[in-house]
């Protein structure tokens, strides 16, 4: 193949090396398989994104970490509209669908007050299953102890696409004691061996925040830390509004990367809709740079 040119953007900001840095690579579609994961490696982000013809939606997107493939990516997906959008590949559309392997959803891009682009995301409806395993033995996996987590709200597994441990944790503070070892994840999430962790508070840096988190990837992926994780703030959403806030209609603001200098924001709405929830994210992306692999 040669040369490859893949597109860095940081998704969940406006500003270049904050938010979360995903890799688009435009020319996907001659590409294999196997082409794709190797770009991914060498890029190396938590997830490089593969924008494709689709005889189902607008756009296929295929979404790979540096070790294996995933069904959807929140921040990835920002990142691969932006592109598409400021390089005229999506001509005058605002709605559109895409085709992802959590299946079709639809997209819509707005400006705002400010101008800026904002790409919201509808999710696939959000999925809970219990944990069962040890307290103790999680919380020493991400550095902290079993007092750290708020004993009030569940543990939970949940999913908008992907998923993820949603854990409740008493203090912002505690935050920037966590020190993840993954490597112990797979042992501890007996039910779901393979997710990623989610610590979650009520308590923000930010005042206009309802929630800020760290995500935490599982060993499997090749990464450690997701600085801005677009799925799981879906996910989380559904969480506020089935155990802490019993509205209707929600909009949240989710903050996350704080600890490791790449802030973020990510907007939540959740509509609730009989005994299900409707979840949407929206974001910006900004370009940061292009990068050449090699194949």
């Amino acid at each position: 193949m040669g040369k490859v040119k893949v597109y860095h953007y940081d998704a969940f900001s406006n500003e270049p090396n904050m938010g979360n840095p995903a890799g688009v690579v435009l020319d996907g579609d001659q590409l294999t398989e196997k082409e794709m994961q190797e770009i991914a490696l060498k890029v190396g982000f938590n997830e490089t994104a593969f924008p494709l013809k689709s005889d189902k939606a607008d756009v296929r997107i295929r979404y790979f970490t540096p070790r294996h493939e995933m069904n959807l990516c929140g921040h990835a997906t920002m990142a691969t509209i932006y592109a598409l959008k400021t390089k005229e590949l999506l001509k005058e559309k605002s709605e559109l669908t895409i085709e992802t392997k959590a299946g079709i959803l639809p997209i819509r891009i707005n400006r705002n007050s400010q101008n800026e682009i904002e790409i919201t995301m509808k999710q696939a409806s959000p999925q809970f299953k219990e944990f069962h395993g040890s307290i103790e033995e999680l919380a020493f996996s991400i550095g902290l102890k079993k007092d750290d987590i708020e004993p009030n709200l569940p543990i939970l597994y949940g999913s908008t696409g992907a998923w993820t441990l949603l854990i409740p944790i008493k203090t912002l503070i505690a935050f920037k004691r966590m020190k993840p070892n993954n490597k112990l994840f797979p042992s501890i999430l007996k039910e779901m061996p393979r997710a990623s962790v989610h610590p979650f508070c009520l308590e923000t840096y930010d005042s206009n925040a309802h929630m800020h988190a760290r995500h935490f990837s599982s060993p499997f992926s090749g990464t450690i830390e997701d600085p801005v994780t677009g799925t799981a703030s879906g996910v989380m959403g559904a969480y506020y509004a089935k155990y802490i806030a019993d509205n209707n209609i929600l909009n949240l603001l989710i903050e996350q990367g704080q600890e490791i200098g790449r802030d973020g924001r990510v907007k939540v709405s959740v509509m609730k809709n009989k005994d299900s929830y409707e979840v949407e994210i929206t974001g910006k992306a900004v370009f940061v740079k292009e990068i050449e692999v090699h194949i």
